[in-house]
């Protein structure tokens, strides 16, 4: 017993004296800190997200969760998979601010058939909103992610934000 414990304490000994440092290695493996009188050079800026969901006649989206990073420019898409037309079952999506009144939002927009129902009055409470689409049609949009936070979504179509509903999570 004795011998096994001399040998792994020779074999611990000796791992620890082989751990010897490297400069060569460690000098190319780790960037060189700016000199104190150099400006530190800035990250690049965010790169761009392209998310994209789907409505249906259903009166689903296929998402309930979309992300971004704060300040990132964000392209998405709105598809509609469904059959019925923009009249009977159209889609949009809103991004809302978070603590707007969603039924009162919903509420408001049902006067507004003539503006995709996008309430004019509600426009501080909006992140980002595409048009009204129907069966078969797609619309893109682009705007800036805001600062970190969650953002519910609905689509405001008369009837419709109780079921097409979701988060855009700003990390």
């Amino acid at each position: 017993m004795k011998i096994i414990k001399y040998a792994l304490f020779a074999g611990v000994v000796a791992l620890a004296s082989c751990g010897g440092s490297n400069e060569s290695s460690n000098a190319t493996d780790q960037p060189a800190a700016p000199a104190a009188d150099q400006p530190a050079v800035e990250a690049p800026a965010a790169e761009g997200v392209t998310l994209e969901i789907t409505g249906t006649d259903d009166m689903k989206f296929d998402k309930s969760e979309l992300r971004a990073k704060a300040g990132q420019k964000v392209t998405l898409t709105l598809h509609h998979s469904g059959k019925l037309s923009k009249e009977a079952m159209g889609h949009n999506v809103v991004i809302l601010k978070p603590g707007t009144d969603i039924a009162d939002f919903a509420t408001k927009a049902i006067s507004a058939k003539d503006n995709d129902y996008f309430p004019e009055s509600e426009a501080g409470n909006v992140i980002a909103h595409t048009k009204v689409i129907g069966a078969g049609e797609s619309v893109t949009i682009e705007f800036t992610a805001p600062e970190a936070g969650t953002y519910p979504f609905i689509c405001s179509f008369p009837g419709h934000y109780t079921f097409m509903k979701g988060d855009f999570i700003v990390e």
